[in-house]
């Protein structure tokens, strides 16, 4: 079993949080994860065999980490040692292995539980990979970063990574319920306040019994709405991390909702980004890529109504310029889309690394001197506008280079315009009628 400390005399007399006192006794009572704890998850199906495999769980903060990896000792009769990343170091590590080996020795096994273990540098991770190789320890590492980011991929190959889902209403209800029947009392909030509640923890279940815990100290008398509730209670600020992946989950949220012309979810995506205190500046210049990347000639307007409203912010500031680039979010949304210039850069990059140095075909080269003429640059160059049509057709690619299609534009907005201006040179080139 895992080791527990013997209680002091006046233990049980110190005062203590009540997400402490509701702390799970078992794994059946862990809310919000039954796709792992469940008979068919992963871990469900590990404590049923009685066996365990190293893994990282990677969540949000507040959804159970560390109180799954304490019941796993528990259900599994390994010893359990804690260690934070950001108070620990290899010294630390060591002595922990050292005490494994020894209770190896004696049949006994060992779970090290590392929070915040994307702390831990590439070097002290490294540290891990012969111990969790050979099962001196069962590594249980929690993290709320991206492994695939934070990790070295030889100690993610040993591990199996588990997510963990924030706490969705049911199981933030959940956990009122139960803390209402542990403090023997109802909240005192009407419906709507209960709602408002558990929208305010933002999926984080500590975040909620710490609210509920300053609710019960309030001890009003009386039922509070829901603008009582905000003036009672502190809101939790939404999870964003402006260098972590919560930044780049946000602005391809972004980004994607502005491809699919989903102009409500866009703006959504937007005031989540100012509302986490993104840079306004780091989104214009992603609008200003999207209407390249996404509109293009479609709507040739969408990158000059971009970069205004990156100059309009600029000029005014937060919080008047950021309705500037709402305004352009509108525009990007509901404009015509084309990725017909992106592919044909795209292709014309690929084709000119393919292509190595070769030379433009001479009669497009200019001669400023007798040597330059005599070798034939600009020998039979047509003058387009001296011809009918003003559209010569000659061959402007490499003379060893078969004529190359970057540039196919679609049916939608301004380039189905362009595109019957292709197609007549097109047809004008094959026909051999441009001169």
């Amino acid at each position: 079993m895992a080791k527990q400390a013997a209680p002091s005399l006046f233990e049980n007399d110190a005062p203590r949080p009540l997400a402490e006192r509701m702390r799970p006794a078992s794994l059946d009572q862990v809310v919000g994860q039954d796709h792992l704890l469940g008979p068919d998850g992963v871990l469900g199906r590990m404590v049923a065999g009685g066996r365990l495999a190293s893994h990282i769980l990677w969540g949000p903060p507040g959804c159970g980490k560390t109180t799954i990896a304490r019941l796993l000792a528990d259900h599994t009769e390994l010893e359990f040692e804690p260690l934070s990343a950001v108070f620990s170091g290899v010294a630390d590590l060591r002595k922990i292995f050292e005490s494994a080996r020894s209770r190896r020795q004696s049949g006994r096994g060992t779970l090290l539980f590392v929070d915040e273990i994307h702390r831990f540098n590439r070097a002290q991770q490294d540290a891990f990979l012969p111990v969790v190789e050979d099962g001196t320890i069962i590594l249980v590492g929690a993290t709320t970063e991206n492994p695939s980011f934070e990790l070295n991929g030889a100690l993610l190959s040993r591990c199996q990574v588990l997510v963990l889902h924030r706490l969705n209403d049911d199981a933030l209800n959940e956990l009122m319920q139960r803390s209402e029947d542990t403090e023997g009392r109802k909240l005192p909030l009407d419906d709507a306040a209960r709602v408002a509640l558990r929208a305010m923890a933002d999926g984080d279940g500590r975040f909620l019994l710490n609210l509920i815990e300053e609710l019960f100290a309030v001890g009003s008398a009386e039922e509070m709405d829901s603008k009582t509730l905000a003036e009672a209670v502190q809101r939790r600020a939404p999870l964003y991390d402006k260098a972590q992946e919560g930044h780049y989950n946000l602005i391809s949220a972004l980004h994607k909702s502005l491809r699919g012309s989903d102009a409500d979810a866009a703006l959504y995506w937007l005031a989540r980004m100012l509302a986490g205190g993104e840079d306004p500046r780091f989104i214009a210049r992603r609008l200003v890529r999207f209407a390249s990347e996404d509109i293009g000639l479609a709507e040739p307007n969408a990158l000059p109504q971009s970069i205004a409203a990156w100059e309009a912010y600029e000029r005014l500031g937060s919080p008047e310029g950021e309705l500037a680039l709402a305004q352009a979010v509108l525009y990007l949304a509901t404009a015509p889309k084309s990725n017909a210039a992106y592919m044909a850069m795209k292709n014309a990059m690929r084709v000119a690394k393919e292509s190595g140095s070769a030379m433009p075909p001479k009669h497009i080269l200019n001669a400023p001197t007798r040597m330059m003429k005599e070798l034939g640059y600009s020998d039979g160059y047509v003058y387009d506008h001296e011809t009918e049509a003003a559209f010569s057709g000659q061959n402007y690619f490499p003379d060893d280079m078969a004529r190359q299609s970057f540039y196919r534009p679609v049916e939608r907005g301004f380039e189905r315009e362009i595109k019957k201006r292709l197609d007549y040179w097109d047809k004008l080139r094959q026909a051999g009628d441009g001169t």
